[in-house]
């Protein structure tokens, strides 16, 4: 008998195939978006009840077994609205549209450092961006220009209109006056670096003179290294409540960036060419001479040159000499992803070379991202994220100076009838109206940053334990940012203000910056089930450790020469190192309990210790505690059209570090009769120094109607700062004159809505919308006794400075205003900010979709006007608005020294950030011409920054003199203009 046992086993299997054949139900079909009818590769197809499932593949199309005579089939896709069916016998061919969602309420956000919630569920406002908001618009330089105006809660501001980007942002107001300003950056777990870095240009422009405390040299900041096209979601923290799982390091928030990854099914390759052209989106003008004119604002001793211009026809319009260039934008970019069950992979690569609007600037980028996941077994999987850039930027010399050589302040004071171009053998006449000529300057100087950069990030999650009512999860996280960024600055001996005893007899400025951040996190997650499934509680258990290493060396050479640019090869040189050497520990503890989806409750504990802190040994607690009520799943809720309606309120704490080194007395280098020492510094160390501490209460509503065809978000929020970091002065007998201290307190106030809406779905036309609108106000509630009101940024009462006072704003303005004395003249936060985000879809493929950002108030301190009516060349000089017989510059130049309310503008605006129009091929088109070989093929044009609606006399009013660490954003001195880019988009897929 046991002879036979194989033979009749195999008679069995066969006698059994029949039976399992009629026992199961073969359906195939094809998913397509509802509206367009692209179809959707990837999307998951999954028999309920049951483990058997598969994915469309790269033309929607899917083929699955069914057991049994019926059952229900679920179609997800990352975006869009999951739909199930029944399955019959009778149904061989299942075709099915999915709806897409803006903003999708089944969407997770984060939690913690290990979890993540539904957005239905979430009881903190937390500000979202999904690939198509980020990108999908037009092709914007940075990361940081493709959040501009997008985010609910956030002031972002562009620094300058130079290449290679710079922006400063701010969450919900001011957060810190002399510590960090900036939101932290996180990718894909990796906590990156985003310093602005001086190229040492203050050497050759004196900028910090005067009275100013920056440089002001217009360095872009590191979060610009980042590819846009690589970002599949950013999630923003605004707040403490949300931001306290950071601790120590969220005092302005914090930005956590998600990148591609690979989906289940065949290997799709993406690539895309952009084309393109960038032009200045606003000139100023020039002013109309006459002999008349020439003589009054020049003198007698330049009325010939005019002359002899006037007879020969050449009026020169320097300003679209100098920032005329229409820059060629050139964008390629490779995707390729796919994987199995198992692995999953997405590489990216992008080639980046565009030009500026001005001649010899531009900006150009080479990133490669390899992103994996791999399920090693049932317990053990992993996550790899890893990304390389290079880069490269030349900026330029635009922003303050007071050497009177960077572009814009030259060219402030340089007329139509000079002729500044060179000769038929490259010689550049001096220019006679400034310290230089700005065309040579162009021409023949260098300023570049060019960064190296690895980012990152491994993910290991082990199963512990599972069962029927809980399970226990392990997570450990590694993450890696290094770059090394070089800076090159080089002013050669022939320029006009560094000649003939005029400069430094030609400059190189080099500098290097090695940057190397660290982060380790291991986490234990434990999930438990508890009273038949309706009670879920999920606790957290962790440490971290992050490693901050950045080392500044630059060098300055003068007295170059011949046309040698090497450091040795001049008669001085001077060397200057920064080193920032920090050292973080962390634990972290959060309990979520959830309630049947009707009520989440959230508490968690942080505890941080770090060398940045008077007490090293010390760990600061920084708490959080968030309820949300789920009043729509509540069983006597009967109003089906209202399907989500929720309660919430959060509490928490996060804390800012003091300025490093501010514990410390440090010592400057000094030489007696040639023996080198040290001395100390005039600051004084305070061993007591403490963090600022961020506590913030925040409370909402959301509900949603029809099915989440409106979707409405309403936060309120009050967020206080003690202990800010002030400097105090102390008495010179002392031996120092300044002090970090604990000095004050600060608060921000405001409120944030946003609407998203589906006005119009049918099969030929879909209209997806997001309004939002925000406010914020700040006051300094406190400032000790021995800190008093002082100002901060700018320039002075007589042209309007930022001032810091009790009871009074954080961005208030103050200057001079007759025999008022010193007055609050303006602020630079808005009243308000608005956007109106669109995206329409029309049958045939055809998308349309715009941005609209109105911000409403909010003062600039405009001195590059000033510095055009001193110059003689501001375009309405001449002209009398008011009809006194005093002409408009000359009304302007009379208030120097008696009022700053001249200086003091409304920089509101209405701007059309972006605008774009895409057809994809039809899928029936794209069979015909390409058959199986190719899945997509779409072409496009998008432009941002389009116009501009706004009464502020500048070349922008979005505009930050000081950068994007400085408190004060709006001052105004002869920035790099910004542009308007216009491109031709065209992508294939196979």
């Amino acid at each position: 008998m046991k002879k036979n046992y194989p033979l009749k086993l195999l008679v069995l299997l066969l006698m059994m195939i029949p039976f399992a054949l009629f026992g199961q139900t073969t359906v195939r079909g094809t998913v397509t978006d509802f509206g367009s009818g692209a179809p959707l590769p990837g999307v998951s197809v999954v028999v309920v009840g049951t483990t058997i499932g598969t994915n469309t593949d790269a033309t929607g199309d899917y083929v699955i077994q069914v057991p049994g005579n019926s059952g229900k089939l679920t179609f997800q896709f990352l975006g869009y609205v999951p739909m199930t069916f029944d399955v019959t016998p009778q149904v061989n061919v299942l075709n099915v549209e999915l709806k897409e969602r803006l903003t999708n309420l089944s969407e997770v956000v984060v939690t913690g450092l290990a979890t993540t919630v539904k957005r239905t569920n979430a009881a903190n406002a937390v500000a979202s961006l999904n690939a198509r908001e980020v990108s999908g618009i037009t092709t914007p330089q940075t990361v940081d220009a493709a959040i501009s105006g997008k985010l609910v809660g956030a002031n972002v501001v562009a620094n300058s209109g130079a290449p290679g980007g710079g922006m400063a942002m701010k969450l919900r107001g001011i957060t810190s006056i002399f510590g960090n300003a900036q939101p932290l950056f996180v990718v894909d777990g990796v906590i990156i670096d985003n310093s602005s870095i001086s190229a040492g240009l203050n050497a050759i422009t004196n900028a910090a003179g005067g009275g100013s405390t920056s440089t002001q040299d217009n360095a872009s900041n590191r979060i610009a290294d980042l590819n846009p096209a690589d970002i599949e979601s950013i999630e923003v923290l605004k707040g403490a409540s949300a931001a306290a799982i950071y601790g120590s390091l969220a005092s302005a928030g914090v930005v956590i960036v998600t990148t591609k990854r690979g989906a289940v099914g065949k290997t799709l390759i993406d690539f895309s060419q952009d084309i393109g052209v960038t032009t200045i989106s606003n000139k100023l003008g020039m002013r109309t001479y006459t002999e008349e004119r020439v003589r009054a604002s020049f003198g007698e001793d330049f009325v010939p040159l005019f002359l002899e211009a006037q007879r020969e026809g050449r009026f020169i319009d320097y300003e679209e000499e100098l920032y005329g260039n229409a820059g060629l934008l050139l964008n390629s970019r490779l995707n390729v992803s796919g994987g199995t069950e198992k692995t999953r992979f997405f590489v990216g690569g992008l080639i980046q070379d565009e030009e500026g609007i001005v001649k010899n600037t531009g900006y150009e980028k080479k990133s490669i991202r390899f992103n994996l996941d791999h399920i090693i077994s049932e317990r053990f999987d992993f996550s790899l994220s890893s990304n390389y850039i290079n880069s490269s930027a030349d900026r330029g010399l635009t922003n303050n100076d007071n050497a009177g050589v960077s572009f814009g302040v030259a060219l402030s004071s340089t007329p139509s009838f000079v002729d500044l171009r060179p000769d038929e053998n490259g010689v550049y006449p001096d220019n006679p109206f400034a310290a230089s000529n700005f065309l040579q300057t162009r021409d023949l100087i260098t300023n570049n940053e060019t960064t190296n950069r690895f980012i990152g990030g491994f993910t290991l999650n082990t199963k512990l334990q599972e069962g029927e009512m809980s399970n226990t999860k392990l997570v450990i996280r590694a993450g890696l940012d290094f770059y090394n960024l070089g800076t090159r600055a080089f002013f050669p001996s022939t320029l006009q203000f560094q000649s003939k005893g005029r400069g430094t007899n030609g400059a190189s400025i080099q500098g290097s910056t090695y940057n190397l951040n660290t982060n380790y996190a291991a986490f234990i997650v434990n999930n438990l089930s508890l009273a038949d499934n309706n009670l879920f509680l999920t606790s957290t258990l962790g440490a971290t450790r992050e490693n901050f290493n950045q080392d500044q060396i630059l060098n300055v050479a003068t007295q170059l020469i011949g046309t040698q640019t090497n450091l040795d090869q001049s008669g001085a040189v001077s060397v200057s190192q920064d080193r920032l050497i920090v050292r973080n520990k962390g634990l972290f503890f959060q309990e979520e309990v959830n309630f049947r989806d009707i009520i989440i409750a959230t508490a968690g504990l942080r505890l941080d210790k770090s060398s940045n802190n008077a007490n090293i040994n010390d760990f600061q607690a920084f708490p959080k505690a968030s309820l949300a009520l789920n009043v729509g799943n509540m069983d006597f809720w009967q109003w089906d059209d209202i399907n989500l309606f929720k309660l919430r309120v959060a509490y928490g704490e996060s804390g800012g570090f003091p300025p490093f080194g501010a514990k410390y007395t440090s010592f400057s280098p000094f030489n007696i009769g040639g023996a080198p020492g040290l001395i100390p510094a005039i600051q004084q160390g305070n061993s007591d120094i403490k963090q600022e501490r961020q506590k913030e209460l925040e409370a909402g509503l959301d509900f949603a109607l029809w099915d989440n065809k409106i979707i409405f978000e309403g936060t309120w929020y009050n967020k206080t700062v003690e202990d800010l970091i002030l400097y105090r002065n102390i008495a010179g007998s002392s031996g120092f004159t300044t002090q970090v201290v604990n000095g004050g307190e600060l608060q921000n106030r405001g409120y944030e809505l946003a609407v998203n809406a589906i006005p119009v779905e049918t099969p030929g036309f879909k209209w997806n919308s997001r309004t939002s609108y925000w406010v914020n106000r700040s006051e300094i509630t406190e400032l000790n006794d021995d800190v008093p009101p002082f100002p901060l940024g700018a320039f002075g009462t007589t042209l309007g400075t930022f001032f810091i006072d009790e009871g009074k704003s954080a961005t208030q303005i103050v200057g001079i205003r007759g025999d008022e004395g010193v007055v609050q003249l303006g602020d630079a936060a808005p009243d308000f900010q608005m956007n109106f985000h669109n995206f329409f879809t029309i049958k045939q493929n055809l998308t349309f979709s715009f941005l609209l950002h109105w911000k409403k108030g909010g003062d600039n301190i405009n001195l590059t006007e000033l510095l055009t009516d001193l110059g003689g060349t501001t375009p309405d000089f001449d002209d009398d608005d008011n009809g006194d017989g005093v002409t408009n510059a000359q009304e302007r130049i009379n208030t120097l020294g008696v009022s700053a309310e001249t200086f003091v503008q409304d920089a509101s605006y209405l701007r059309l950030r972006e605008i774009g129009l895409y057809y994809d091929l039809p899928a029936p088109a794209l069979r015909t011409v390409f058959g199986d070989m190719v899945r997509q093929v779409k072409v496009g044009v998008s432009a941002n920054n389009v116009f501009v609606f706004t009464d502020y006399r500048g070349y922008d009013p979005e505009v930050s003199n000081f950068g994007a660490n400085g408190l004060s954003t709006g001052v105004d001195v002869t920035p790099f203009p910004a542009s308007r880019r216009t491109f031709f988009h065209f992508v294939i897929g196979f």
